[in-house]
Protein backbone atom coordinates (compact mmCIF):
# COMPACT_ATOMS: atom_id res chain seq x y z
CA UNK A 1 0.00 0.00 0.00
CA UNK A 2 3.05 2.50 0.53
CA UNK A 3 4.40 1.55 -2.72
CA UNK A 4 1.51 2.71 -4.37
CA UNK A 5 1.18 5.81 -1.96
CA UNK A 6 4.57 7.03 -3.39
CA UNK A 7 4.30 5.92 -6.84
CA UNK A 8 0.63 8.15 -6.97
CA UNK A 9 2.02 11.26 -4.91
CA UNK A 10 5.11 10.76 -7.91
CA UNK A 11 2.81 10.98 -10.90
CA UNK A 12 1.44 13.81 -9.91
CA UNK A 13 4.09 16.26 -8.80
CA UNK A 14 6.33 14.64 -11.86
CA UNK A 15 5.03 17.37 -14.03
CA UNK A 16 5.33 20.22 -11.77
CA UNK A 17 9.07 18.74 -11.12
CA UNK A 18 10.30 18.58 -14.68
CA UNK A 19 8.73 22.31 -15.23
CA UNK A 20 10.41 23.33 -12.48
CA UNK A 21 13.39 21.53 -12.67
CA UNK A 22 14.06 22.35 -16.77
CA UNK A 23 16.55 24.92 -17.32
CA UNK A 24 18.47 24.83 -13.81
CA UNK A 25 18.80 20.57 -13.82
CA UNK A 26 20.29 18.55 -16.85
CA UNK A 27 17.48 16.57 -17.86
CA UNK A 28 19.75 13.31 -17.56
CA UNK A 29 19.22 14.43 -13.49
CA UNK A 30 15.39 14.96 -13.73
CA UNK A 31 15.19 11.20 -15.26
CA UNK A 32 16.00 9.79 -11.68
CA UNK A 33 12.20 11.12 -10.65
CA UNK A 34 10.75 8.67 -13.81
CA UNK A 35 13.39 5.92 -12.02
CA UNK A 36 11.81 6.64 -8.62
CA UNK A 37 8.18 6.05 -10.66
CA UNK A 38 9.18 2.63 -12.01
CA UNK A 39 10.71 1.89 -8.49
CA UNK A 40 7.85 2.22 -6.46
CA UNK A 41 5.79 0.55 -9.25
CA UNK A 42 7.93 -3.01 -8.77
CA UNK A 43 5.87 -4.47 -6.33
CA UNK A 44 2.81 -4.20 -9.03
CA UNK A 45 5.34 -5.87 -12.07
CA UNK A 46 4.29 -9.77 -10.44
CA UNK A 47 0.63 -9.11 -10.77
CA UNK A 48 0.58 -7.39 -13.79
CA UNK A 49 2.16 -7.82 -18.08
CA UNK A 50 0.94 -4.37 -18.60
CA UNK A 51 2.34 -3.03 -15.75
CA UNK A 52 6.24 -4.62 -17.33
CA UNK A 53 5.21 -3.59 -20.26
CA UNK A 54 4.86 0.08 -18.71
CA UNK A 55 7.45 -0.21 -16.72
CA UNK A 56 10.13 -1.33 -19.55
CA UNK A 57 8.40 1.97 -21.60
CA UNK A 58 9.31 4.24 -18.60
CA UNK A 59 12.50 2.60 -18.41
CA UNK A 60 13.80 3.40 -21.92
CA UNK A 61 11.96 7.00 -21.65
CA UNK A 62 14.71 7.42 -18.86
CA UNK A 63 17.51 6.16 -20.59
CA UNK A 64 16.91 7.99 -23.57
CA UNK A 65 16.40 11.60 -21.27
CA UNK A 66 20.33 9.73 -19.75
CA UNK A 67 21.74 9.14 -23.15
CA UNK A 68 20.54 12.39 -25.34
CA UNK A 69 20.52 14.65 -21.80
CA UNK A 70 16.97 15.60 -23.57
CA UNK A 71 13.50 16.87 -21.87
CA UNK A 72 11.13 15.55 -24.42
CA UNK A 73 11.50 11.96 -23.56
CA UNK A 74 10.73 13.01 -19.93
CA UNK A 75 7.50 14.84 -20.97
CA UNK A 76 6.44 12.06 -22.94
CA UNK A 77 5.97 9.83 -19.51
CA UNK A 78 2.12 11.40 -19.36
CA UNK A 79 1.82 10.21 -23.05
CA UNK A 80 2.75 6.49 -21.88
CA UNK A 81 0.59 6.68 -18.56
CA UNK A 82 -2.70 7.61 -20.94
CA UNK A 83 -1.11 4.62 -23.50
CA UNK A 84 -0.92 2.41 -20.22
CA UNK A 85 -4.58 2.80 -19.36
CA UNK A 86 -6.11 2.80 -22.87
CA UNK A 87 -4.06 -0.59 -23.67
CA UNK A 88 -5.79 -1.65 -20.41
CA UNK A 89 -9.02 -0.46 -20.81
CA UNK A 90 -9.46 -1.37 -24.37
CA UNK A 91 -8.36 -4.87 -23.83
CA UNK A 92 -10.96 -5.64 -21.83
CA UNK A 93 -13.52 -4.35 -23.98
CA UNK A 94 -12.03 -6.75 -26.30
CA UNK A 95 -11.47 -9.91 -24.01
CA UNK A 96 -13.87 -8.78 -21.44
CA UNK A 97 -15.29 -8.10 -18.78
CA UNK A 98 -14.68 -4.80 -18.99
CA UNK A 99 -12.22 -2.88 -16.69
CA UNK A 100 -15.28 -0.87 -15.13
CA UNK A 101 -17.76 -4.22 -14.77
CA UNK A 102 -14.43 -5.50 -13.06
CA UNK A 103 -14.25 -3.33 -10.35
CA UNK A 104 -18.31 -2.69 -10.10
CA UNK A 105 -17.96 -6.79 -9.34
CA UNK A 106 -15.73 -6.26 -6.50
CA UNK A 107 -18.66 -4.32 -5.05
CA UNK A 108 -21.69 -6.02 -6.21
CA UNK A 109 -20.98 -9.77 -7.49
CA UNK A 110 -24.24 -10.55 -9.11
CA UNK A 111 -24.42 -7.67 -11.58
CA UNK A 112 -27.76 -7.73 -13.33
CA UNK A 113 -27.14 -7.58 -17.63
CA UNK A 114 -28.51 -3.54 -17.42
CA UNK A 115 -25.60 -3.12 -15.20
CA UNK A 116 -22.84 -5.25 -17.28
CA UNK A 117 -23.85 -3.10 -20.77
CA UNK A 118 -23.67 0.50 -18.72
CA UNK A 119 -19.97 -1.16 -17.29
CA UNK A 120 -19.16 -1.26 -20.47
CA UNK A 121 -20.01 1.78 -21.85
CA UNK A 122 -18.54 3.57 -19.24
CA UNK A 123 -15.33 1.73 -19.89
CA UNK A 124 -15.57 2.75 -23.75
CA UNK A 125 -15.82 6.44 -22.46
CA UNK A 126 -12.71 6.20 -20.04
CA UNK A 127 -10.98 4.55 -23.49
CA UNK A 128 -11.78 8.07 -25.51
CA UNK A 129 -10.79 9.95 -22.38
CA UNK A 130 -7.34 8.25 -22.36
CA UNK A 131 -6.60 8.22 -25.98
CA UNK A 132 -7.98 12.45 -25.82
CA UNK A 133 -5.87 13.17 -22.75
CA UNK A 134 -2.98 10.94 -24.21
CA UNK A 135 -3.07 13.06 -27.26
CA UNK A 136 -3.19 16.48 -25.57
CA UNK A 137 -0.36 15.78 -23.19
CA UNK A 138 1.92 14.56 -26.59
CA UNK A 139 0.62 17.46 -28.87
CA UNK A 140 2.09 19.69 -25.23
CA UNK A 141 5.11 18.01 -24.91
CA UNK A 142 6.21 18.18 -28.66
CA UNK A 143 4.68 21.50 -29.47
CA UNK A 144 3.97 23.84 -25.92
CA UNK A 145 6.19 25.88 -23.89
CA UNK A 146 7.46 23.49 -20.64
CA UNK A 147 4.86 25.84 -18.35
CA UNK A 148 1.89 25.24 -20.94
CA UNK A 149 2.60 21.03 -20.67
CA UNK A 150 2.84 21.17 -17.08
CA UNK A 151 -0.03 22.86 -16.43
CA UNK A 152 -1.91 20.29 -18.51
CA UNK A 153 -0.14 17.45 -17.34
CA UNK A 154 0.06 18.79 -13.61
CA UNK A 155 -3.13 20.37 -13.37
CA UNK A 156 -5.63 20.05 -16.05
CA UNK A 157 -5.89 16.57 -17.45
CA UNK A 158 -6.23 15.72 -13.28
CA UNK A 159 -9.16 18.22 -13.10
CA UNK A 160 -10.37 16.37 -16.18
CA UNK A 161 -10.59 13.05 -15.09
CA UNK A 162 -11.46 13.99 -11.33
CA UNK A 163 -14.70 15.63 -13.41
CA UNK A 164 -15.19 12.36 -15.43
CA UNK A 165 -15.01 10.20 -11.89
CA UNK A 166 -17.67 13.06 -10.60
CA UNK A 167 -19.86 12.86 -13.38
CA UNK A 168 -20.05 9.05 -13.87
CA UNK A 169 -20.65 8.61 -10.40
CA UNK A 170 -23.73 11.04 -10.39
CA UNK A 171 -25.19 8.73 -13.65
CA UNK A 172 -24.39 5.94 -11.56
CA UNK A 173 -26.14 6.51 -9.16
CA UNK A 174 -29.69 7.66 -11.92
CA UNK A 175 -28.67 4.51 -13.09
CA UNK A 176 -29.30 2.35 -9.91
CA UNK A 177 -32.18 4.24 -9.02
CA UNK A 178 -33.59 3.77 -12.41
CA UNK A 179 -32.42 0.04 -12.41
CA UNK A 180 -32.72 -1.59 -9.13
CA UNK A 181 -35.63 0.59 -7.41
Amino acid sequence: MAWNVLAGALTLVYPLAIWFGHGTIEPRWLAGLLLLAVAARLPALRLSAAARWSAAAALGLAALAIGANAVLPLKLYPVLVNVAFLAAFGWSLVHGPSMVERFARLREPDLPPAAVSYTRRVTQAWCVFFAANGTVALLTAVFAPEAVWSLYTGVVSYVLMGLMFGGEYLLRMRFRRLHHA
